[in-house]
């Protein structure tokens, strides 16, 4: 840890004694209208130090990444260069600060006047758990670039590498990356901080058997050669940076859309995702152009640990939503919807999330609104909300706020949480319905448009709706009341009540079944979406008879489920009710898939005996080598601690 660190944390935790908002200015520079990358000399005003980054944009900013990279599945690494061109800001800087984790660094280098490369010195300090370590570049002269010769290493926690037998089609291998946290500078040495934005090249050189894509201009008609290129014109923050390598084919849903998977699988993605224009289409009426040329899709196999990952251009998605009758499709609104929130507008720091995540999943409801109608649009709000229960708790209180005190945030990976994404978006929903929606669509469209390609602060948006909504629409909401949600933890008392009448009925047929053993009947349930049977489960008790589970289980068939929203939710359930009839299809669904929303209730109701903790401990230990780092840490975790008799 270095001592600039030590003074940095003293000096968040001085911060965070003080309530209320503390950042402000403006962060990074702005775009052409094309969303190009536009050069600008005004000084960058920081909200606040990143207190997960080394980086120092204060004295310089990396404004353009070159890769040369070569993808050695054999090793498990990338290998090659990184040339950062720096816009330097402090004129007495003689210091490159960059992020790293557990990056083999051989070599630094600086440009000089004549194009000739001279060595730099260089040094790795010493290396935190969470944040990795600080590349420390001398670069007297302060050069306009600087190239880093290096390699990753297989444990890198952004990326994952998969044998062929691990993938679907079993021929070729696989690799793929998850930068969002912090988990870029694992694979790149860079500025690994949402504050500050770049473009970026690359030149991959892969096996000439598979198909390498990224966070860019991917060519559906490309062919597989081993070599490519891509250019990403937008500036972009970091855990943007994206890259994926496998035995991948593409087909269209429209002219500027379409999937990206494996070829067995390719087909039931695009006919899953058949909407995805029409998303675009309707996100465009509400909140202006979509700037980023293509939306294609990339479904990864089931060890990816997320729902999806809005990499502009190259959304990843999980396979776990292709389920037949496109009742998921909400993960792609809401990753469609990053393309305003999260990649246009980009949260300053990682205390700021909801400003990504709550503004997209409110956007993401409208779509489903447009699309679907409110009856399904008010299952999700009512569903989402319902998770966030869980969290409110009175130890939780620091992450129960929206914008959250300097400090208290130790893992970045921490802020996505239930109340980011549900708090975040009942938040836009109140001041839709107190302000008018067609006012409120102005409001958030303006938004979009006044801060694109930027990064800012929960205070930067503050001071824009005071401006821009609150003082143009008085007394319809009150300072004090979009303050308390902002800044106060838990929910306001007078949040907007969400009612859903099909989940009304749910909950009619689930109390009839538990009050006197009818099951509901199948004129019912036949037309029960994935939601409805969600919410069905979510509202039994913590834990059910033998006799009951399996009644259950022989009229609705949750065990060896398909539907892993479903398993998610009545595995646990048999775990805690002792039920081990599951156990067999228990070990096969965290087998099989990777996804952490997913798979760890299962390990944590099972982490709670101790059978259950060394039926755990046997499943994962089987099925850690197709996990993705990220979960592999996550099931780690919980598994590690012996449960209290």
């Amino acid at each position: 840890m270095t001592d600039y660190w030590v003074v940095l944390l003293l000096t968040l935790t001085l911060a965070a004694c003080r309530p209320g908002p503390s950042e402000s200015g403006a962060v990074d520079a702005g775009a052409t209208e094309a969303g190009t990358a536009a050069a600008g000399d005004a000084a960058i005003v920081l909200p606040g130090p990143d207190e997960h980054s080394y980086a120092r944009p204060d004295q310089v900013v990396v404004r353009h990444l070159l890769l040369e990279l070569a993808v050695d599945f054999e090793a498990r690494v990338l290998a090659g260069t990184a040339t950062l061109q720096l816009d330097w800001r402090d004129p007495a800087a003689t210091q490159l600060v960059l992020d790293t984790r557990d990056l083999e660094v051989s070599a630094a280098e600086a440009q000089d006047a004549a194009g000739f490369w001279q060595p730099l010195a260089f040094s790795l300090g010493d290396r935190h758990a969470i944040l990795g370590t600080p590349l420390t570049v001398q670069t007297p002269g302060q050069p306009a670039s600087v190239r880093l010769t290096y390699r990753t290493v297989p444990s890198a926690s952004g990326l994952q590498w998969l044998s062929p037998a691990m993938t679907q089609g079993k021929q070729l291998p696989f690799m793929f990356s998850q930068s969002q946290q912090i988990h870029a500078r694992s694979w790149v040495p860079l500025q690994d901080t949402t504050l500050v934005r770049f473009t970026y090249e690359a030149h991959l050189q892969t096996p000439a058997s598979v198909m390498a894509l990224m966070s860019a201009d991917n060519d559906p008609a490309a062919e597989r050669d081993g070599d490519y290129r891509f250019s990403m014109p937008q500036p972009i923050p970091s855990y943007l940076l994206a890259i994926a390598a496998g035995d991948l084919v593409f087909q269209p849903v429209s002219a500027r859309a379409g999937v990206w998977a494996e070829p067995a699988l390719v087909a039931a993605a695009a006919a899953e995702f058949a909407d995805t224009e029409q998303m675009i289409g309707t996100a465009e009426s509400l909140y202006g152009p979509y700037r980023w040329q293509r939306y294609d899709m990339l479904v990864l196999p089931p060890s990816f640990p997320y729902g999806g990952m809005e990499n502009p251009r190259l959304t990843f998605l999980t396979p776990t939503v292709i389920v037949g009758d496109r009742s998921l499709v909400a993960l792609i609104a809401h990753e469609l919807a990053h393309s305003w929130s999260g990649n246009l507008v980009t949260f300053a720091l990682s205390r700021d999330a909801w400003l990504n995540e709550g503004i997209t999943s409110y956007v993401e409801n409208r779509l489903i609104e447009n699309l679907y109608g409110k009856a399904w649009a008010d299952m999700e709000n009512v569903i989402e909300r319902n998770g966030i229960a869980d969290e409110f708790t009175p130890e939780n209180l620091p992450l129960q706020r929206l914008a959250i005190e300097p400090g208290v945030l130790k893992d970045p990976d921490e802020n996505l949480s239930a109340t980011v994404y549900a708090k975040g978006a009942w938040f836009m929903q109140f001041l839709e319905q107190r302000i008018g929606r067609s006012d409120f669509d102005d409001f958030l469209r303006g938004y979009f448009d006044h801060f694109a390609f930027q990064s800012i602060s929960s205070q930067q948006f503050a001071d824009y709706a005071e401006e821009n909504l609150l003082s143009r629409f008085p007394g319809k909401v009150s300072q004090a009341e979009f303050e308390a949600w902002l800044y106060a933890p838990g929910i306001p008392a007078f949040a907007p009540a969400t009612v859903s009448e099909r989940l009304a009925a749910v909950d009619a047929a689930r109390a009839a079944w538990l009050a006197n053993a009818t099951l509901p009947p199948s004129t019912l349930t036949t037309g029960w979406t994935t939601q409805e049977w969600v919410h069905f489960l979510e509202g039994l008790p913590a834990t059910l008879a033998e006799p009951q589970l399996a009644a259950l289980d022989t009229a609705y068939g949750f065990t060896g489920t398909a539907n892993a929203e479903l398993a998610q939710r009545w595995y646990p359930l048999t775990v805690r009710s002792g039920y081990l009839a599951a156990r067999p299809a228990i070990a096969e669904f965290l087998s099989r898939v990777g996804r952490r929303k997913l798979i760890m209730p299962t390990y944590s109701a099972l982490a709670a005996t101790p059978d259950g903790l060394l039926f755990a401990r046997e499943v994962f230990a089987a099925a850690r080598a197709a996990l993705h780092p990220i979960t592999i840490g996550s099931v780690t975790a919980v598994l590690a601690t012996d449960p209290v008799p």
